[in-house]
């Protein structure tokens, strides 16, 4: 029996391993996709992850971005945009205008900080992978930080044909 209950627990250590190790992959290909708009720019808005829930996102349905930032100075106030477009498609992106006030508190004090932004693609969304471009400018007009991350709308639809 002893030998039985062994097997168990390295049976649940070795499961649980795997999915810290999976889950932890998972993050860091989140943050490896992640890419600035330019490479030799000092923004002074620094983005270490962008987390998309629901992953894939689904037709019709709400998803989030989470975004984990820092900062070295205090934000009073600022303008996000999202470009949103469809991945190796040219043509003109859907641009989503937000007020730094509606995705995080104000103001933003110097460190870590979080922005979640929650947007509704409409059901007739074509799934497949899409890039957004998220351009975010202080209220002087100076570009904070720009990043280019990608994103996945499912097949799935939560409306159903009749």
């Amino acid at each position: 029996m002893a030998v039985h209950s062994t097997s168990k627990l390295n049976l649940i250590l070795c499961l649980s391993s795997t999915l810290l190790l999976l889950s932890s992959s998972h993050a860091q290909a989140e943050s490896q996709n992640l890419e600035y708009c330019q490479k030799d720019v000092g923004y002074a808005v620094k983005i270490s992850s962008v987390e998309i829930l629901p992953d894939p996102v689904v037709r019709g349905q709400p998803f989030t971005f989470k975004i984990e930032a820092y900062t070295d100075a205090p934000i009073h106030s600022g303008d996000l945009i999202y470009e949103i477009s469809y991945a190796g498609i040219e043509g003109k992106p859907a641009i989503f205008h937000h007020a730094l006030s509606e995705e995080t508190l104000l103001p933003v004090r110097p460190g870590s900080f979080l922005l979640t932004h929650t947007e509704l693609l409409p059901p007739v969304t074509p799934p497949g992978t899409y890039n957004v471009k998220l351009t975010f400018d202080d209220n002087d007009g100076d570009q904070l930080t720009c990043i280019i991350f990608p994103f996945t709308i499912g097949a799935k639809s939560s409306v159903s044909a009749i």
